[in-house]
């Protein structure tokens, strides 16, 4: 049994900024060894997230458009009362879509679809310098 981690880090530019993880998951399972097993993504943090989409021009545009209609940034949380911190919108969108995404390894490569792509999703009302923390176990 083999367990591998690795720290990733990269600046955001706040709330809409969406990364395409998936290069730098492949990397860290190629540096792993790992040819059957799990990779976890997992971001440190309550105003981030990470899932997995087709990382297009449009979906790129959707998903933030799409967050701003279930969890809009002009409404007053009771979050922003407590912390005075404006980012209310940003804890409640990370809370929906959540911290990790676990994926089956096989063969040495992710199990991925054909159009699947890891992505972190910025919810925070500011830039950022985010890091997620991968882990590995296989063999």
């Amino acid at each position: 049994m083999v367990t591998y981690e690795k720290e990733h880090s990269f600046p955001t530019e706040g709330d809409g900024t969406i990364i395409d993880l998936t290069g730098s998951l492949e990397s860290a399972l190629a540096e792993s060894g790992v040819e059957t097993g799990q990779l976890v993504v997992f971001v440190p943090g309550s105003t981030g997230a990470v899932t997995t989409i087709e990382f297009e021009p449009g979906l790129i545009k959707d998903l933030p458009e799409f967050f701003e209609r279930i969890a809009s940034s002009s409404l007053g949380y009771h979050h922003d009362a407590t912390w005075g911190d404006g980012n209310g919108f940003s804890h409640v969108r990370a809370a929906l879509v959540g911290p990790s995404v676990s994926i089956p390894v096989s063969k040495g490569r992710m199990t991925l679809g054909t159009w699947q792509q890891v992505v972190f999703l910025e919810f925070d009302n500011r830039a950022r310098r985010r890091r997620v923390m991968i882990s590995i176990v296989g063999s």
